[in-house]
């Protein structure tokens, strides 16, 4: 005799199970607000930086730029009165802007 074939478990895209929890949903908001301020804040990066740097956390307290080594996060430091400039330009709210070395991953 042979068993009926096993179902597959139903499966969710991401998106879909994020937004349908109140916390995650807003998790996936802000993750998704992050992603379009970097994007507009890559615009006017040295172009030597640009894949350097990532969007991180985007909270209450402000956004953070995460950077692979203190040297890019120096000259990001510098570039942080222009990126405020960009960002309220095209109508995001003001946050605090933090940079943050992120260590490599292994």
């Amino acid at each position: 005799m042979t068993s009926p074939p096993k179902q597959q478990p139903h499966t969710r895209p991401v998106s879909e199970a994020l937004g349908a929890n109140a916390m995650l949903g807003r998790l996936l908001e802000r993750l998704r607000e992050s992603e379009a301020r970097l994007r507009c804040v890559r615009q006017v990066l040295p172009p030597a930086m640009r894949a350097h740097v990532r969007g991180g956390v985007l909270d209450e307290e402000g956004w953070n730029l995460l950077v692979p080594n203190s040297a890019v996060a120096a000259k990001l430091r510098q570039c942080l009165p222009l990126i405020e400039q960009v960002l309220l330009e095209e109508g995001w709210a003001r946050v605090a802007l933090r940079v943050k070395v992120q260590a490599p991953e292994r």
